[in-house]
């Protein structure tokens, strides 16, 4: 079982107290998946936020890779945001083991704690605004963006 001390270091639990995470872990599930394996469809429906312990997974919209996330990346809130079908494919490039937290998971932090769920919910948009960037950066210079450190 993952525990809470370790995921303080991913950006969704940024500014959390271990406390806070062990209200928390209960609420959440692991699940695995194998390389090539569709973690989320497009066109259908995702009611799980998710974020990535091990592996890497591909965004891909119309046979194009549009981002790669590693590990302790957060993806597939946008649904849970705004409750539409999913927008594009996530599959596993590699066997990935990712932690999720359901919409009704979610809705239940709030109840819990408030303070939590606001700071996951400032983490969330900070990760969406960085995408974003890259994203608007991709499209105006045509290129990739350089890899990230580690």
């Amino acid at each position: 079982m993952v525990k809470s001390s370790a995921l303080q270091k991913y950006s969704l639990f940024g500014g959390l107290l271990e406390e806070q995470i062990d209200q928390i872990l209960p609420l959440m599930e692991q699940e695995n998946y194998e390389a090539g394996e569709n973690i989320i469809t497009e066109g259908e429906t995702n009611d799980k936020i998710r974020f990535i312990l091990t592996g890497r997974v591909a965004v891909v919209k119309n046979h194009v890779t549009l981002f790669e996330f590693k590990e302790g990346d957060a993806f597939g809130e946008m649904e849970v945001l705004d409750v539409m079908p999913s927008a594009a494919t996530n599959v596993a490039l590699e066997p990935t083991r990712v932690m999720s937290i359901s919409n009704r998971a979610f809705r239940s932090i709030y109840k819990i704690d408030i303070k939590a769920f606001s700071l996951m919910l400032m983490n969330l948009a900070r990760d969406l605004s960085r995408r974003l960037r890259v994203m608007n950066d991709m499209v105006v210079t045509g290129k990739e963006p350089p890899p990230e450190s580690s």
